[in-house]
């Protein structure tokens, strides 16, 4: 006679492998994690609502006592999906479990007490008559507000000998939305992350694949957000959002990340001295490729004005228009001016043009610490109607377009020359709104956006060609040659550029 334990055992082995044999592998762990938060990110077809379901099943089938619920943004919704999955599930993997299903109320009860409940986050009085919940399965999860789900976490609270669980299904559809947030942009000890596509999915027949990939050739993007589970947006987006996927998709690690410490740059007529990288991770200074001698550079600044909370500055390499370096932090204009002061130093004494929409302070700051190439634009004086220059570039109803259409182009064959994440985020998300106006969409930031196109436009400025040694000697500029270049036109000082090269401070 056999011991009990070898029959349990044998039983055990039994169920794994009918489990085995009825799941996709790449969710066969999934069955046995017991974190709070089991997060299913994928796209369409990757199976991850039939996998939720299972589980489900799996628990209120062998643990006694579950009152589970299964929830969608809108009622109305859960018939003809989860609650008609379920019943599936039920007919096909557990006919002999006793369940029994009533239709009207969208409740199924189980011989071992357990039972699974069925509503609408807009049926809020249903809502509030569910109590001693025990485990949930949250549908189209992304459909929800951060607000509904933390009312739902806080109902997941009784005392059960077993774990509670809150599962959350949806497809990636917005890189603003709250689940990135919450879960992926961040670590929560208590929140399991699972990424799907339908390459995970065995049980998809050949048509329904081949429908599935034919969106490579028709619409590639609506191939990479909801084929592959690539996180998108929900406007049109200015840029081509598939090649901005694929190039979040490939690009390096920077080379170091950090800011600049020196001394002095107290107060006007301070100058800042002996400025010293310093290495620090995450550090509001990154650095993709170092300077090199003779390379002329480029920087466009956005600064934290209406709507935004982030200071930026970007780097490009004004021969290949490559970002080298991003600024990004939300320190206070005088820290700005001087990290972007010893930016430029370190970048080759690079053309700096700052937006002046806001505050002119930063650009005003440079020129106190003694930063002489600054991008000059021409503005008519409101009292005299005659034309007068000025440090940085203003932004307004004329620029604003020609900007942003100047660097859509450039990114069209050139979204390779990007190499900073949060640059790339932000073009995802930054899509025209009703009135075709191209912005960030809503709950997104487009500072890094605005600050490189900045820095395209301003490339007239700055010469486009690597200095010989003999070149670069030469290109300390005298006071009357200063006197020249302020005196002439834009063409007429790309020329002085060419013929005396990139002057020295």
């Amino acid at each position: 006679m056999k011991k009990r334990t070898d029959v349990l055992r044998g039983d055990v082995r039994r169920w794994y492998q009918a489990l085995r044999a009825s799941s996709n592998p790449a969710f066969l762990p999934l069955f046995f994690d017991e974190h709070r938060y089991l997060v299913l990110c994928g796209g369409g077809g990757s199976g991850k609502s039939i996998f939720a379901g299972r589980k489900v099943l799996e628990r209120v089938t062998t643990e006694k006592g579950h009152r589970w619920l299964v929830c969608r943004k809108v009622a109305k919704t859960l018939r003809d999906s989860c609650f008609a999955q379920l019943r599936g599930q039920i007919a096909e993997h557990y006919p002999g479990s006793g369940a029994k299903v009533n239709i009207s109320d969208m409740r199924i009860t189980f011989p071992n007490g357990s039972e699974i409940l069925f509503a609408g986050l807009d049926d809020v009085e249903k809502l509030k008559s569910i109590y001693d919940i025990t485990g949930i399965w949250v549908e189209e999860a992304s459909e929800i507000t951060e607000g509904d789900f933390n009312q739902l976490d806080i109902r997941l609270r009784t005392d059960f000998p077993h774990y509670l669980q809150m599962i959350l299904s949806f497809n990636p559809i917005s890189i603003t939305h709250w689940l990135k947030k919450r879960f992926f942009d961040m670590t929560d000890e208590r929140a399991t992350t699972h990424r799907s596509t339908y390459k995970d999915n065995r049980f998809l027949t050949a048509e329904a694949v081949r429908t599935l990939e034919a969106f490579k050739d028709t619409d590639p993007y609506y191939y990479t957000v909801y084929c592959l589970g690539e996180w998108g947006v929900t406007g049109k987006t200015v840029f081509d959002g598939q090649a901005v996927s694929e190039r979040l998709g490939r690009i390096d690690k920077p080379k170091k990340s950090g800011f600049w410490s020196y001394e002095g740059g107290e107060g006007p007529g301070d100058g800042i001295k002996d400025p010293k990288w310093a290495d620090a991770a995450g550090g509001p200074v990154t650095i993709f490729r170092e300077p090199e001698k003779g390379r002329p550079y480029v920087i466009g600044g956005d600064t934290s004005g209406e709507g935004s909370d982030w200071f930026v500055a970007q780097v490009l390499d004004n021969v290949t228009g490559e970002q080298v370096a991003v600024l990004r932090h939300q320190y206070d204009e005088d820290t700005y001016a001087k990290q972007v002061f010893c930016l430029g130093k370190y970048y080759n004494d690079a053309l700096v043009g700052i937006e002046a929409n806001y505050s002119t302070y930063p650009i005003k700051r440079l020129e106190q610490l003694g930063y002489r190439n600054q991008y000059v634009r021409e503005q008519e004086d409101t009292y005299t109607g005659s034309i007068r220059k000025a440090f940085g570039f203003q932004t307004n109803a004329r620029t604003r377009p020609v900007i942003i259409g100047q660097l859509v182009e450039a990114m069209r064959d050139g979204i390779n020359t990007v190499n900073d994440r949060t640059t790339l985020e932000e073009m995802l998300t930054f899509v025209r709104n009703e009135k075709l106006r191209p912005e960030a969409e809503e709950g997104a930031h487009d500072d890094c956006v605005m600050a490189l196109a900045i820095a395209w436009y301003i490339r007239g400025q700055q010469r486009m060609t690597v200095m010989t040694p003999d070149a670069e000697a030469k290109a300390v500029w005298t006071e009357d040659m200063w006197e020249d270049y302020w005196g002439a036109d834009e063409d007429g000082r790309k020329y002085l550029i060419s013929k005396w090269g990139n002057p020295k401070p």
